[in-house]
């Protein structure tokens, strides 16, 4: 399994070292963007890690938010794209089909890119009606790395948040990992 972050505006710094992927906030709703993009984004490059950019949902102007994701995240080749589907800070969240439509909205405005769905355990086994996740599944569930206690594939696992939020991904080297974020 290989190892990787995601950080946010609230990491200033991070440490690549046996990191194979990182995952950074790009957007969130239709007017945030995370202040250190570029220079995350630089960072996690020059470190040799695979990069995937993730959209924090609110409930809807869905495909408002899917063009301002687009529009703000870098785009590579092999960098991943992702909808953070939670609970928002007002106790809200775009429904499932609000969910669907965002994966969908931006698998069309980035057809040569995968695109993932993140959700915590209690989202993916409580709220999710679709069990769609686009092309994969990224799940937090905090226990041991690579054992979410789902019964669905997932191709990366959030497996705590301290002191960073750390995942492991389901390939079997970056290789592995770079020919399949490649699309097309």
């Amino acid at each position: 399994m290989l190892h990787g972050i995601d950080v946010s505006a609230y990491q200033s710094s991070f440490d690549t070292d046996g990191v194979s992927f990182v995952f950074i906030k790009a957007t969130e709703g239709h007017t945030y963007v995370n202040p250190r993009l570029t220079a995350q984004t630089k960072h996690a490059r020059d470190g040799g890690c695979v990069v995937g950019f993730y959209h924090f949902l609110w409930p809807g102007n869905i495909t408002t938010q899917a063009e301002y994701f687009v529009s703000k995240a870098p785009e590579q080749g092999s960098d991943l794209l992702a909808v953070d589907w939670e609970s928002t800070g007002e106790g809200t969240h775009a429904s499932n089909s609000e969910k669907d439509r965002f994966i969908r909205e931006v698998k069309r405005l980035r057809p040569h890119h995968r695109v993932l769905l993140y959700a915590n355990r209690n989202f993916w086994l409580n709220v999710d009606t679709t069990s769609y996740a686009g092309d994969g599944l990224w799940i937090a569930d905090y226990v041991t790395a690579g054992k979410p206690r789902i019964k669905a594939k997932w191709r990366f696992h959030q497996y705590t948040d301290h002191p960073l939020d750390k995942s492991v991904a389901d390939f079997a080297s970056k290789t592995a990992l770079r020919e399949w974020a490649k699309v097309g």
